[in-house]
């Protein structure tokens, strides 16, 4: 077996943990073993997160003022070539699309949609021209890239001539300890301490960011309970983004109803939030992986999602899809009086369907990924 020391750059992540974040949290415990060592790269801010410590690996600290994303780069570029020599690594991860063109190590590159292409009004001019670049400096000059699905090479295709001999598919996994069905009373306790009525709620988790959705999202709720007896709230978790039509959506909420945004939840509350809803609704136009449609999937939650990019690679035929226009939303959201058998059936076929992704499967891929870039193989 090849041994390969890798230097893992996890410095460009953001203090509260986003989908990088948790994509990193999964992988790193798993990543160590078959002859590969890691070496991580991480902020102070970071250094006791579950992705730098206790993991059996090399750590390298670095300043919070590389916080900054123009310093950050100028680090990456410069300094991060330099201590891959000093520590002795055959490859570089960088899992954020950009990487130190500088740098003669081989290099591993992680590319996490293609929503900079495919959906372009819902990004920045700013963040659409610069990762778009890096995407295409990747596909061409990266030793391997690592894609969390199929889906994303394959949109990738009209836009960066992705090699196949280099291209790696690395589902994402989810951690069944952390996401499992919750108890009654943890359900209880959320809905008590969000102060949701006791028909329940509707729960998205996610970045609000324009490619997910949200104002459809909120649209098809008034349209499928404003008016009835005893509606669910609407739960609306995780990181403010930069959707800035929200505000005149949730502004047209009538009083009967109950949207809250609770903002960025602790990681041990997330698979009540998800397996404690009537359902979760991930309605995103593009998408990577979905990461949220899986832990809600092994969180016991009846899930409706799109099939826009990955979402079928990962949900299968244990989620129920709509299109991602209010209409087709709010026909898909449930009563209080659903079905109960129906649904325990699409609940225990999601959680079977879930437990076939897992951290281990991925880090095997990441490992045939670090090999491939360290061997220099290309054909």
């Amino acid at each position: 077996m090849q041994s390969v020391h890798v230097l893992l750059d996890g410095t460009a992540l953001p203090d509260e943990l986003g989908g990088v974040g948790r994509y990193l949290e999964g992988l790193a415990p798993e990543l160590r073993g078959d002859g590969v060592r890691i070496t991580v790269v991480t902020r102070r801010s970071l250094a006791t997160s579950t992705f730098t410590s206790g993991n059996g690996y090399g750590r390298i600290v670095v300043g919070d003022r590389f916080r900054s994303a123009p310093l950050r780069m100028l680090w990456e570029q410069f300094r991060l070539p330099l201590i891959a020599r000093a520590v002795g690594a055959d490859v570089i991860h960088s899992p954020h699309y950009t990487w130190p063109l500088l740098a003669r190590t081989p290099h591993v590159v992680t590319i996490h949609d293609a929503t900079f292409f495919t959906l372009p009004d819902d990004h920045s001019f700013v963040k659409r021209w610069f990762f778009r670049l890096w995407t295409r400096i990747g596909a061409r000059h990266a030793d391997a890239l690592v894609a969390p699905s199929a889906a994303t090479f394959h949109e990738l295709e009209p836009f960066a001539a992705v090699r196949a001999d280099r291209a790696i598919v690395a589902h994402h996994g989810v951690d069944l300890e952390t996401f499992r069905p919750p108890t009654a009373a943890d359900v209880e306790d959320f809905r008590t301490r969000l102060e949701l009525p006791p028909a329940g709620w509707i729960a998205f988790l996610g970045t609000l960011e324009p490619r997910k959705n949200v104002p459809a999202l909120i649209d098809a709720y008034v349209d499928r309970y404003a008016g009835t007896a005893d509606p669910p709230a609407l739960v609306l978790a995780g990181a403010r983004g930069w959707d800035t039509t929200i505000e005149a959506h949730l502004a047209r909420v009538p009083a009967d109803l109950q949207v809250v945004l609770p903002g960025y939840l602790p990681r041990e509350e997330l698979h009540v939030l998800l397996g404690g809803a009537l359902a979760v609704v991930y309605p995103s136009r593009g998408e990577g992986f979905g990461l949220p449609v899986l832990e809600a999937m092994a969180s016991g939650a009846s899930v409706v999602t799109t099939r826009e990019s990955s979402l079928p690679e990962v949900g299968g035929d244990a989620v129920l899809y709509a299109a991602s226009d209010a209409r087709s939303i709010a026909d898909a959201l449930p009563s209080v009086s659903d079905d109960a058998d129906e649904r325990a059936d699409r609940v225990r076929r999601a959680r079977e369907r879930a437990a076939t992704f897992t951290w281990a499967a991925s880090a095997e891929a990441h490992r045939a990924a670090y090999r491939l870039a360290a061997s220099g193989s290309r054909s």
